[in-house]
């Protein structure tokens, strides 16, 4: 069972399925911006959904919004580009130019205000505001969002190769259905997986302090959010359906790439914690990927790690753009896409989170201190300042791995050998090699202070890595250089 049947008719059973795609954030405004600019997070600086955190701040508008792949794609490969939908989660914040600020590189511009809504929202349309209410038939947005890309496919040029972007807030809170969907999968409920209200021991502290076994109420509105969202989706997969009906119709369909993949994972009841993002865990950091287009053949899977900082790389590609004159860390995938022999591909990428927390204790949870925040009402807390991390996720043919380092009092370590533990229930970073530890602990330092084509040099479990003892410092040290390059 699946919401999205007709997406995985047109597009996966037409295309491919990347099995291990990730984010390098769990966390919607760090992660778009590295869709948008093929950075990590420590290149692109935006570490949160705050203002303060770069999410589309001043800043953002002026450093990095000129050379995201949408700006190069209408600038230097003279494409029509074409956006609808949630931007970044602070678009259109009064501090940092309101919904008149309209970014370069975009032809037609429809892009909401602030975070993800249904009903009763704005939408910047090219720089002007335009107000929606909450009447279905014209203000449901995952339809208006439908109506409007209908209309750009409709009245384009067909002189210029185009390229749109339609990002959807569903299936993201507030979890509304349209009207003909909020009956559907009333037998669905959150997979029971082994990690399914589990104790995270040997978890850092933000894990362990999950109360388990959740109470009935959380249990309950975890599944009643899992259900809603998939109705959410429904829409969604209407979109699609429209979309690829409009490219067959105007004979568009057999020379477009189409990509579907989403900003970050989602947890419902794993180690306890009712719902959210923002952990280091494959819940959170894995997403869909499925691309259909010229030379793809169809109904593939591939296994390569691939992340949504290949996205920018791989649309510049194609377009024909030079990627060497681009600061992206990411990859493209092309050559996967055509199932080309002999690629070099990599092992390993990173994962950095910087958590987000209030200065004071959170008023109904006093008990857990400062710097919490997003607390249910049982005080089970997802997230705070001090859930800042990075890790190496390694997939090679031989190791499938996770190490992660946090930015706390207990510099904790957590590692995962994903073969024998998928649900990553085991940390094994006590018992396992001392140097496996060492090389992953040096592979991560690298990762961290990464640029460009130094993102991309050799894993630790490629067959061209050289690991250098001597240039091991003592943890001091590293820990040192590393959270210099994490901060702004």
């Amino acid at each position: 069972q699946t919401p999205l049947k007709k997406t995985n008719a047109l597009i996966a059973q037409m295309g491919i399925t990347f099995l291990n795609a990730y984010v390098p954030s769990a966390l919607c405004c760090p992660s778009r911006a590295s869709i948008l600019t093929g950075k990590y997070p420590h290149n692109h600086h935006v570490v949160n959904n705050t203002l303060e955190g770069n999410c589309s701040s001043k800043s953002w508008q002026k450093i990095q919004e000129p050379y995201t792949f949408p700006a190069l794609l209408k600038t230097m490969c003279g494409y029509q580009t074409f956006f609808a939908g949630k931007y970044l989660n602070e678009y259109g914040a009064e501090d940092a130019g309101g919904v008149g600020h309209v970014p370069p590189g975009w032809s037609f511009w429809y892009a909401l205000e602030k975070n993800s809504k249904y009903y009763n929202y704005t939408l910047s349309v090219n720089g002007k505001a335009r107000r929606h209410g909450e009447n279905y038939s014209v203000d449901y947005l995952t339809d208006v969002l439908a109506n409007m890309s209908l209309d750009f496919l409709e009245y384009k040029s067909n002189f210029e190769p185009f390229f749109m972007m339609i990002s959807t807030p569903a299936p993201h809170s507030p979890w509304i259905a349209a009207p003909q969907y909020k009956k559907s999968f009333q037998n669905v409920s959150a997979p029971r997986n082994s990690n399914f209200n589990i104790h995270g021991k040997n978890k850092h502290w933000l894990i362990r302090q999950a109360k388990t076994p959740m109470t009935n109420s959380s249990i309950q509105f975890l599944d009643d959010a899992y259900r809603k969202r998939w109705q959410t989706l429904l829409s969604v997969d209407d979109l699609i359906e429209k979309l690829v009906k409009k490219l067959e119709f105007h004979g568009e369909l057999d020379n477009t790439y189409i990509f579907y993949t989403s900003d970050n994972g989602f947890h419902t009841g794993q180690f306890s914690l009712p719902i959210d993002k923002r952990q280091l865990y494959e819940f959170d950091i894995k997403v869909p990927l499925l691309v259909r287009g010229p030379g793809i053949k169809p109904n593939q899977t591939n296994k390569m790690l691939v992340a949504n900082i290949d996205l920018g790389p791989t649309i510049l590609d194609i377009a024909g753009y030079d990627l060497n004159k681009t600061q992206m860390d990411g990859m493209s995938l092309l050559p996967l896409l055509r199932g080309d022999k002999n690629v070099t591909w990599r092992s390993d990428f990173l994962v950095e989170y910087q958590g987000e927390g209030y200065n004071g204790s959170d008023p109904t949870c006093p008990g857990l201190g400062p710097g919490v925040t997003h607390c249910f009402p049982d005080c089970v807390c997802e997230d705070s300042y001090n859930n800042t991390y990075a890790c190496v996720r390694t997939l090679s043919t031989s190791w499938d791995l996770q190490y992660c380092e946090f930015d706390d009092r207990e510099v904790f370590v957590e590692v995962y050998n994903l073969t024998a533990d998928p649900h990553q229930i085991n940390n094994i970073a006590k018992t396992i090699d001392q140097e496996i530890l060492e090389k992953m602990n040096y592979r991560l330092m690298m990762l961290q202070s990464c640029s460009g084509a130094t993102c991309r040099t050799p894993g630790v479990f490629d067959p061209g890595y050289r690991f250098d003892p001597r240039l091991m410092f003592s943890n001091h040290g590293v820990r040192a250089r590393r959270f210099s390059a994490q901060s702004l």
